[in-house]
């Protein structure tokens, strides 16, 4: 029974992943822009990194203001139940947040950098543990992959908090890069499926007969 609903599973899920795949198959030019533009701001964060950590430190202080605004309308219009309190008090934290993230970018890039660095060890240490302690199927890469977290939340770390000027730049430019590379390989792709849909269904009408000699 397990297997049946297994079976019947797959093929729901496949004949979804084809009606995706066919909703965007015409667009592969966008996503290939997409994708290079990304690329292109990434290796531009990489290049001014200190700039792209800057950038990113404003944006989230205007998402956190924009937050706490929400916050705050939404405690207001729930004002009669029993959270309005915790609400609000989010709220105000959130727009106190994004006015400091504002009007002191430097020392939120060291926080934020300061954050980062700590999920890195937890997360690190974390899986090397884990992957030590179980040991299951693949456990090396996880275990591997755990003591480069480590490494590099030491890094920056002990370089903290001069760090901060560039760690958030570098790796806003990366995951761009890589976002990108994503999306211009998916759009690649996208055009093949595409070339051979044509190739199988041509749009072009057939020629009609000439008409029989009277």
């Amino acid at each position: 029974m397990s297997t049946d609903a297994d079976v019947l599973e797959k093929r729901r899920f496949r004949r979804e992943l084809r009606h995706e795949l066919e909703a965007i198959r015409g667009r592969w030019p966008w996503l290939i822009a997409l994708g290079v533009v990304l690329v292109v701001a990434g290796t531009l964060a990489i290049s001014i990194p200190m700039v792209a950590s800057l950038t990113t430190a404003l944006a989230i202080g205007v998402l956190l203001i924009m937050g706490g605004a929400a916050q705050l309308v939404g405690a207001f219009w729930t004002r009669d139940w029993s959270g309005f309190f915790l609400v609000l008090l989010m709220g105000v934290l959130y727009a106190v947040l994004g006015v400091l993230f504002l009007n002191r970018p430097l020392d939120a890039m060291a926080a934020i950098t300061l954050l980062l660095a700590c999920g890195l060890l937890v997360g690190g240490a974390f899986r090397t543990i884990a992957s030590a302690w179980y040991r299951f199927p693949q456990w090396g890469w996880v275990f591997v992959g755990g003591l480069l977290e480590l490494a590099l939340g030491l890094m920056i770390w002990v370089g903290w908090p001069a760090s901060s000027l560039f760690i958030i730049g570098l790796f806003v430019g990366i995951d761009m890069i890589w976002s990108g590379w994503t999306w211009v390989m998916l759009g690649l792709r996208m055009k093949d499926l595409d070339a051979r849909h044509k190739a199988h269904h041509p749009t072009t009408p057939p020629a009609a007969a000439p008409p029989a000699a009277t």
